[in-house]
């Protein structure tokens, strides 16, 4: 069987083909937590809005560490059965291709950016926290930009037209339209903000939602589009904290994709909350090919130093409450240390302050693409490597009707140089890339 070649930006890394096992499912858990929005509006279209205001308070976004669990206690040094260290040939970025390259907005004040972007047909979607901009593909930016987050959410009211942090921009391929999301407060009540464009155009209006997480803080939101022909869904996961306090869990969520994109002013979600487990990625499509019909949504997080853990969320919003999750699957991967010990260790030149690695965490996006023969899920997280810091990639596989296991891994840390939190995808052809 020939192993795909994966990317890391600047350099092509070599392939490790390895076995492994998945445990199979139990019985499919439904303690299902339904929710309806606390709040429906319409947003005026951002190209009719008035540029808002930016922060220019120095503000500090909080992010809540997860306890180790379980098997995860920390290793003093685990030797990398898939180190990479040789490093591949650099990739030649092409300076005469009229490929755009400019800057975004800025995240000023604010620590840390928590910058991510979306790309369409013609624009790109780039947020950080507080602010977030409209660019077309050459890199021009829209009248009236950038724009405070909070003000996209200003005819819904309340907290989520405050800037408050974990910001996500999503681009739906499947409907064409945009997803921006916040968090809505650090204290009670804790809500998600959530906005999904009327139509393709970005700089348009937005069905605005928000949904209710009290009594816990729900931390560190990350989404995924996951457009499935029956029960289609924004899947999300949330670190939880108890009245912002300690770590308790994570819930995993599905949203009413359906219902959203027709801008119902009440659509379902359906969560789960696993108690004392956190740092899951929810599954988000890439290219053209849904998942097949009825698929489950995927929940990946590294519950052990050897392993992942895997979940499927069934969604059901014409009956929400059967909505189920599987039992836990787990799939045995190469012993690993964590970066920095899952906290801060990143140097950086000409300062003794040092970075978080987030090493106790998987690193956005869980990249899924169903390639008609069989589908894959590539991630990938950061790990020790020698006195540095390295990227530890995965490649997980199903057979479409089967359970998905380790197909690949490696660890890119071909010299001292620090390198962390990448992002993984897959293109068309199979082949990965990872960018730092």
């Amino acid at each position: 069987m020939r192993t795909k070649k994966l990317v890391v930006l600047l350099a092509a890394l070599g392939c490790f083909l390895l076995t492994a096992g998945a445990a199979s499912a139990q019985n499919a858990q439904s303690n299902v937590t339904v929710k309806y929005p606390a709040g429906f509006a319409v947003s005026t279209p951002m190209s009719q809005t008035s540029q808002s205001t930016l922060p220019t308070v120095h503000t500090i976004m909080p992010l809540g560490p997860r306890s180790s669990a379980g098997g995860r206690a920390l290793a003093t040094s685990v030797l990398d059965e898939v180190l990479q260290n040789v490093p591949g040939a650099s990739l030649e970025l092409d300076d005469d291709g009229g490929k755009a390259r400019f800057p975004g907005v800025g995240a000023t004040n604010s620590a840390p950016s928590d910058a991510n972007l979306a790309v369409g047909p013609n624009h790109i979607v780039q947020i950080v926290n507080a602010n977030f901009a409209v660019y077309n593909k050459s890199g021009a930016i829209f009248p009236k930009y950038p724009q405070s987050i909070g003000s996209l959410f200003g005819a819904l009211g309340g907290s989520c037209t405050g800037q408050w942090g974990d910001p996500i921009a999503q681009y739906d391929k499947a409907a064409d339209r945009w997803l921006i999301s916040q968090m809505g407060n650090f204290n009670a009540p804790f809500t998600e903000c959530i906005a999904v464009s009327q139509t393709s155009d970005p700089t348009g209006a937005y069905n605005l939602y928000s949904y209710n997480f009290d009594p816990n803080f729900n931390d560190y939101p990350k989404f995924g589009v996951w457009p499935t022909a029956t029960n289609s869904a924004y899947t999300a996961t949330y670190n939880l904290f108890a009245g912002g306090g300690p770590f308790v869990g994570s819930e995993l969520c599905a949203y009413d994709r359906a219902a959203m994109l027709t801008g119902a002013a009440s659509p379902a979600s359906v969560c789960f909350t696993i108690n004392n487990d956190g740092g899951f990625l929810p599954s988000d499509l890439d290219g053209s090919t849904p998942p097949p019909g009825g698929t489950p949504a995927y929940f990946l997080t590294f519950e052990t130093l050897s392993s992942l853990r895997l979940y499927q969320l069934a969604p059901n919003f014409a009956n929400p409450a059967s909505s189920t999750l599987s039992a836990p699957m787990d799939i045995g991967v190469a012993s690993f240390s964590e970066a920095c010990g899952g906290g801060t260790c990143i140097p950086q030149s000409g300062t003794s302050q040092q970075l978080d690695s987030l090493g106790d965490r998987l690193m956005y996006r869980l990249a899924y693409r169903n390639f008609g023969d069989h589908d894959a899920l590539v991630v990938n997280h950061s790990v020790a490597a020698g006195s540095s810091v390295g990227v530890r990639w995965y490649e997980l596989r199903s057979t479409l009707s089967g359970a998905f296991t380790l197909f690949q891994q490696g660890t890119f840390a071909p010299d001292s140089t620090y390198r962390w939190m990448a992002s993984a995808a897959m293109d068309q052809a199979g082949d990965h890339r990872d960018r730092l």
